[in-house]
């Protein structure tokens, strides 16, 4: 098979790595990790948190992320923001797989990420079980410092190539769990806890 049909089939990957595409790999994973389109998958609480970072203190518009689409075809970013209930979770797995490729997923707060205090049959325990997860960030709501901290945890993987790696190692998301920034600790969230 020559380079043609090798590029063509497998895109990136179907060039032999050597100095010109390993520049190229390079210059397309910064891209990447600057131009993140997220889609908003606000669900609960923590979807007040999301809004919060894209509005004027924290822009996340510096960062590459001008607008949340509201389509799915123009985001690669999909930020699961509060709890699923099992009668939207087909609904968000269609909104997953019309992302455009290569496509990434943060879980936002402690719903998202294993149901939170919602144990029962109405709700998800965990958005794992839907979709890929790359980055947990974890809270209940994590504020917006915790969800840039997430942000910038994905541009890091992105740019370096790891988290790509991760996904076809594990056959799913990344899974990193990052620590939350906002200044609310877990003991602080359960009732009763010194």
């Amino acid at each position: 098979m020559g380079l043609v049909e090798n590029v063509k089939d497998n895109g990136l990957e179907g060039l032999e790595h050597n100095f010109v595409t390993g520049q190229v790999e390079s210059l397309v994973q910064w891209a990447r990790t600057r131009s993140l389109w997220p889609a908003t998958f606000g669900l609960a609480c923590c979807a007040i948190e999301m809004m919060a970072t894209g509005a004027a203190h924290y822009d996340m518009s510096r960062y590459g992320m001008e607008v949340f689409r509201a389509s799915p075809r123009q985001a690669d970013l999909m930020i699961v923001a509060g709890r699923v209930s099992q009668k939207m979770a087909p609904v968000l797995r269609q909104v997953y797989d019309q992302m455009m490729e290569p496509k990434w997923v943060i879980s936002m707060g402690v719903c998202a990420s294993s149901g939170g205090m919602f144990n029962n049959y109405a709700i998800v325990q965990g958005v794992d079980e839907i979709v890929p997860v790359d980055v947990y960030a974890p809270g209940c709501p994590p504020g917006p410092e915790t969800l840039l901290h997430a942000i910038f945890t994905l541009h890091d993987k992105i740019n370096t190539g790891e988290l790509l790696q991760r996904r076809s190692d594990n056959g799913g998301g990344a899974g990193l769990t990052i620590e939350q920034r906002d200044g609310q600790s877990a003991p602080l969230l359960i009732r009763g806890a010194q």
